[in-house]
């Protein structure tokens, strides 16, 4: 979180009854969901830290350029000659006029601001300003784009725009042991689906962290994976919370009827065979382990009513290879439950805006939720995110 700390504009009595102990706490103040002030703060504080951009294989060719929005501003990503992946400021060191437009894309042996052509390497260093030489003092060595953190985990990046959330690799402390196996970096994307869900992005993670829904509103679901099975993981040392369910005896994956036209992940272990896991890096990435695919869903909020997502499905080498390789058997199967989800969240949103709502208890197959609101929590009142030690137990 960046610059001086300001708590979020939330009642400190409402956030303490959400930090109570499991059982007897309350959720999120109903603001949280619907105030214009305080998705304002959540984007100024939560989305300046360590935040997911995308994969790496979408912009992994040198001279690759991209920009992608980030909280209340946006960096531009860039592939160099080098191979290394640098981030700056969309900001051009003239004028200020943005290098891409938000979402926009470009491939050149430089970068160019098309407002007046400063042109500067791949590295951020300026090396053309015309009509500049010989100009009073000016030196163009003082002017190089502004350099933002940026690291890549596992085919994924991330992006620290404040500059002041520490390393990437504490924030995704025991997480490897989690999505390692799964070796991210060697998938390949066979699907991608765009939407604008009308509801807080916190809505939408909290939907994603529990099953208690799931017999209510998910009937393809419960045909390849029991509703009750499986167990959320105990809060970790990083910014995540996650669990897992098991797979009915004849499902060999998520599908409408378990059946893969896929390949399995190499490598993966008897029991990460016949699970599905269930993992939320804050603050805006969930990524769904399957034995045969990894789903992710890259949440962008637009307003405190609405979030964009965008959602992949990404497959092992051995299965895009095959002559009659099909992903549909994945992306149709979450197309559908996630528009069922959406629904829902869309709903709760309208019950959040309606002047009735109030805090409600978590059951006790939500104890994921509360891992994640606790956390939200914490960072609302300037607190690390992860659990303290005192609260984490051993882990499922």
């Amino acid at each position: 979180m960046a610059g001086t700390f300001t708590p979020a504009p939330l009642s400190a009595d409402a956030l303490a009854r959400t930090l109570a102990p499991f059982g007897q706490s309350r959720m999120l103040p109903v603001e949280a969901y619907t105030s214009q002030e305080v998705f304002d703060w959540e984007r100024r504080h939560f989305f300046s830290g360590w935040t997911c951009l995308g994969r790496s294989a979408d912009i992994a060719e040198p001279g690759m350029q991209r920009a992608e929005r980030v909280g209340d501003t946006s960096a531009l990503l860039v592939r160099g000659e080098d191979g290394v992946l640098r981030a700056f400021a969309n900001v051009c060191r003239h004028r200020g006029h943005e290098i891409l437009p938000c979402e926009g894309t470009a491939k050149a042996r430089a970068i160019t601001c098309p407002y007046h052509s400063w042109s500067y390497r791949l590295d951020g260093q300026l090396f053309s300003a015309a009509g500049y030489g010989g100009f009073g003092s000016f030196d163009m060595s003082e002017f190089p784009l502004r350099a933002l953190n940026v690291e890549e985990w596992h085919g994924l990046v991330f992006v620290d725009v404040s500059g002041s959330a520490g390393p990437l690799s504490a924030h995704l402390a025991g997480l490897e042991e989690r999505v390692g196996p799964y070796r991210l970096e060697t998938l390949e994307v066979r699907g991608r689906h765009d939407y604008v869900i009308k509801a807080n992005w916190k809505i939408i993670t909290e939907n994603y962290q529990e099953c208690y829904h799931c017999s209510s509103i998910h009937p393809e679901l419960c045909q390849v994976s029991p509703p009750e099975s499986g167990a959320n993981w105990s809060p970790s040392p990083g910014a995540w919370v996650g669990g897992y369910l098991d797979l009915r005896p004849h499902a060999v994956t998520m599908s409408l009827d378990g059946h893969s036209d896929g390949a399995p992940i190499p490598g993966l272990s008897d029991e990460e065979m016949r699970r599905i896991d269930y993992i939320g890096v804050f603050p805006n990435l969930l990524v769904s382990l399957h034995p045969d695919y990894v789903m992710m869903h890259r949440a962008v909020p637009l307003s405190p009513g609405e979030t964009w997502v965008e959602c992949t499905w990404a497959f092992p080498p051995e299965a895009t290879r095959m002559p009659a390789f099909d992903p549909a058997y994945a992306i149709d199967f979450w197309d559908i439950t996630n528009r069922e989800d959406w629904s829902a969240c869309e709903s709760v949103q309208r019950g959040m805006e309606s002047g009735f709502a109030v805090p409600g208890p978590l059951a006790p197959d939500e104890d994921a939720i509360y891992q994640f609101v606790t956390m939200v929590a914490r960072g609302y009142l300037g607190q690390p995110l992860p659990a303290p030690a005192d609260q984490r137990r051993v882990t499922a």
